[in-house]
């Protein structure tokens, strides 16, 4: 996430106003990323995401939930660990994901 690359720690977010829109802005992205999981996930009557158990799906739907419903509970770090180490395995298989959806059903 192009957004994260400036980010090295989770205090690089806290120390001033362009850490905290970075912060804000990766939090809305995460927000984005959780919802459409849980509308594919309804989409394929739940078969399509365990298919995929690298993913944490549980987990990427519910920083969604997090992040929407009790945002003043933000925390840092936890942000930047889901950035740090766990957004590369979702986006690889994302893009697996996709390349199976369209050669299945097109």
């Amino acid at each position: 996430m192009q957004r994260f690359e400036a980010i090295e720690n989770s205090d690089d977010f806290l120390e001033d106003d362009k850490g905290l829109e970075r912060l804000d802005s990766i939090s809305m992205r995460l927000v984005a990323i959780g919802e459409g999981f849980k509308n594919i996930d309804k989409l394929t009557d739940k078969k399509l995401l365990p298919n995929y158990p690298t993913v944490d799906w549980k987990g990427v739907k519910g920083v969604r939930d997090i992040l929407s419903h009790h945002y003043f509970q933000l925390d840092a770090e936890t942000i930047f660990e889901i950035c740090d180490e766990h957004l590369d395995e979702l986006l690889t298989v994302t893009k697996k994901m996709i390349v199976y959806v369209e050669s299945n059903y097109e």
